[in-house]
């Protein structure tokens, strides 16, 4: 839901009448996952996408005749030849999409995404009727089917928090910001900390790290990269937030950088479970040294983790 959340907003504010279209279910090499959308309106907008593109046509026909109807359903795509449409999935894969009419329910979880809130919505594939609750059990973010029933699991947002406004830090911001991410910047020198380095960041904190990461809300939605290279600054952030439940921490530096802090850190008790926590060396290795592709590694390596992806090329990625 969040992959559509601004078109979502525009086209509310402008009175459209909208269609959701939802992946609920795959099988084999389907190119998106559970909970994937696509909308449609009435007037022939659209927006997100539920095959990067194999059925798009489709699915906006069908969604059309639910605008008309008011009658939600179930529309299966698989290889071509083998559908019951004209089109199929080059990648013989095999999908289920449920499109319904927006109703009332989904405005109160897009209130709810607008707001930074989790919930977790709820929908009758027999009926179409959609039910609401707040939070997401264990904070995380699933999409699944039970039955007759999609459930889906609605966190806040990936949150990456960036410890060091240096200059490996402006590329960073802004290809987070184009992933998604919610972007706080934290650096105790507010000459580096300003929005015309930063200006795409949801939230700029000149502090101290350890005071910064205590007011903010942490939890496993949160990517904690530490780029400041400097004891005095490095430190009080990892104490801070090994203790917290973070999605990854990261610190730039050497392996020899790195060992130091952990030997600084184990003096103070921290176990080595706690500091295998650290990415550090930071980022996947992808052979530049350049600030922009060093942010692309680092960004890179949390994707993989938040993914549960392996790192390696596709092609010796098994199928």
């Amino acid at each position: 839901m969040r992959e559509v959340l601004d078109e979502l907003n525009e086209w509310i504010g402008s009175r459209e009448d909208i269609a959701i279209a939802t992946v609920i279910e795959t099988w084999g090499s389907s190119p998106r996952p559970p909970g994937s959308k696509m909308l449609v309106t009435r007037s022939g907008k659209m927006a997100g996408s539920v095959s990067n593109g194999c059925i798009e046509g489709a699915v906006f026909e069908e969604a059309q005749k639910v605008l008309k109807t008011g009658k939600p359903k179930v529309a299966a795509f698989g290889v071509a030849d083998d559908v019951a449409f004209d089109v199929g999935l080059a990648c013989g894969g095999h999908i289920e999409v449920f499109i319904q009419p927006l109703d009332g329910v989904h405005r109160q979880v897009i209130g709810m995404l607008n707001r930074n809130e989790p919930a977790t919505l709820g929908t009758n594939l027999v009926t179409g009727e959609t039910t609401l609750t707040e939070g997401t059990p264990g904070g995380s973010e699933q999409a699944r089917r039970d039955g007759d029933v999609f459930i889906e699991q609605l966190r806040r947002p990936a949150h990456l928090v960036i410890i060091g406004a240096i200059h490996i830090a402006i590329p960073l911001h802004r290809l987070a910001k184009l992933m998604g991410y919610r972007v706080t910047v934290v650096d105790a020198r507010a000459k580096f900390a300003t929005k015309e380095r930063f200006p795409e960041a949801d939230e700029l904190i000149v502090a101290w790290p350890d005071e910064a990461i205590g007011k903010l809300a942490i939890d496993s939605s949160s990517y904690v990269v530490i780029l400041t290279h400097d004891p005095k600054f490095d430190l009080p952030a990892l104490r801070s937030v090994l203790k917290k439940n973070v999605g990854y921490v990261g610190a730039i530096g050497s392996r020899k950088t790195n060992q130091n802090r952990f030997d600084a850190l184990r003096k103070e008790g921290f176990t080595e479970e706690e500091l295998a926590r650290v990415h550090g060396p930071i980022g996947l290795d992808l052979g530049s040294r350049g600030a922009e592709e060093t942010a692309l590694g680092i960004l890179a390596e949390i994707t993989a983790v938040r993914f549960g992806g392996t790192g390696a090329s596709m092609k010796a990625v098994r199928a």
